[in-house]
């Protein structure tokens, strides 16, 4: 059974600053709070999960905490005609049979539906898939899976879901399943009876299991039709024509290993086939507790292998350290990412890494976070199509609960 529920408003607040200002600029940045989020009650706060666009440019997300009922929200941000951003909370979790404490990011399909995944409440307290749909009353929110440790389909889930173009919803649960409770990949199909649910693949928790466990992110697809993702010591490709799994890449966990280790945050393709990731821990630096995390690279090989190249090591310093979240990639191979320690006032971090011609990365830092305008950022960012980028912060903020922020590179 899954552990008692865990939210940040179990927390105790550290954060006790007052915002000055909503825009700053550094480091040739432009840096906005779009939203804060004045405390647990109303409209939510401890943001974990990352955002999502709909076609209108509005913004969709999730609070771990806060809400009507104390135990999350979906809430919306809707970018008006004057360049505001005007924040609505669509849903509120009563920590019933609809769930409680979404941690993941919400997704939308090609109609506007809003699908996410709670990782407590439910039916078993495991966990639910949940849809959110308009309507001309508001929004009708059904569950479309409950999950139950005992019975072997996965619990906690954690990571935001990917849906593909038929409308079949994918996922992970970071615990549960037949094998000892490692974790699975899950589809949910839909059809005129209702949603099908399915393990595609099943996580084996002791050694000497090979394939991974307890994967905490989110799933992508590549463009060979196969879902990509991470455990905690892996990388994977999980094909969909017959759901057979491979790692592409294992990492070890040896104190002094410069690769890193502990992959919370998913992966991501360039537009040449590489794939880019972090882990929050391990590299070359231990004066924090088990290192303080690189960015690498998986680089495919003629003979099926793939090469792993570290960009970047993460140190105890104004740089930042700890990324907990997978980097995103533009369309010129630069990568973005967050920290969620170090910087000014180990608040956290936005950093760029951009090639260069002699095959090295270029690091900077974009922002820098020191409570006012955010605290903590563990979810990766999304981009517009102009190029400017959108995240969320745990912590922080008037409230001390979290923030909705852009940046202009």
């Amino acid at each position: 059974m899954a552990l008692a529920a865990f939210s940040l408003r179990t927390i105790p607040l550290v954060v006790t600053f007052v915002l000055t200002t909503a825009a700053v600029s550094f480091a040739q940045t432009t840096f906005q709070v779009l939203h804060n989020f004045p405390s647990y009650d109303g409209d939510g706060g401890g943001l974990w999960g990352s955002l999502s666009f709909d076609g209108k440019g509005n913004l969709y997300g999730t609070t771990s905490g806060g809400g009507a009922y104390n135990t999350g929200t979906v809430f919306k941000l809707k970018h008006t005609p004057g360049g505001q951003w005007r924040e609505k909370v669509l849903y509120s979790f009563v920590f019933g049979t609809d769930g409680a404490d979404p941690l993941g990011g919400p997704v939308l399909d090609l109609a506007g539906n809003v699908y996410g995944t709670t990782t407590y409440g439910g039916t078993h307290d495991d966990g639910t898939v949940f849809e959110l749909s308009p309507s001309r009353t508001g929004w009708v929110l059904s569950v479309l899976h409950n999950f139950d440790f005992y019975g072997a389909d996965g619990a906690s889930p954690w990571g935001s879901l990917v849906v593909d173009r038929t409308g079949n919803v994918f996922g992970t649960t970071s615990e549960g399943g037949p094998n000892d409770g490692g974790g699975t990949v899950f589809e949910l199909s839909p059809s005129d009876r209702g949603w099908t649910y399915d393990i595609r693949h099943t996580f084996c928790a002791p050694p000497p299991c090979t394939d991974g466990a307890s994967p905490e992110s989110g799933l992508i697809f590549g463009t060979d039709g196969n879902l990509y993702g991470t455990t905690l010591g892996t990388v994977f490709r999980l094909k969909t024509k017959n759901w057979k799994e491979h790692a592409l890449h294992r990492f070890h966990w040896q104190k002094g290993d410069r690769e890193g280790y502990m992959l919370y945050g998913g992966v991501v393709f360039d537009q040449t086939g590489n794939l880019y990731g972090a882990t929050a821990g391990g590299g070359t630096d231990y004066r924090c507790q088990g290192g303080c995390g690189t960015v690498f690279g998986l680089s495919p090989q003629p003979d099926g292998h793939w090469k792993e190249t570290i960009l970047h090591t993460f140190h105890m310093d104004a740089n930042g350290y700890a990324p907990f979240a997978g980097p995103i990639v533009d369309a010129a191979g630069n990568l973005y990412g967050t920290t969620a320690w170090g910087g000014t006032r180990n608040g956290g971090t936005v950093y760029k890494l951009a090639p260069q011609p002699d095959g090295t990365w270029k690091f900077s830092v974009l922002h820098r976070f020191t409570g006012p305008d955010g605290y903590q950022s563990q979810a990766a960012l999304v981009m517009d199509k102009k190029g400017n980028l959108y995240g969320t912060t745990t912590l922080g903020g008037t409230g001390g609960v979290g923030v909705v922020f852009k940046i202009k590179p």
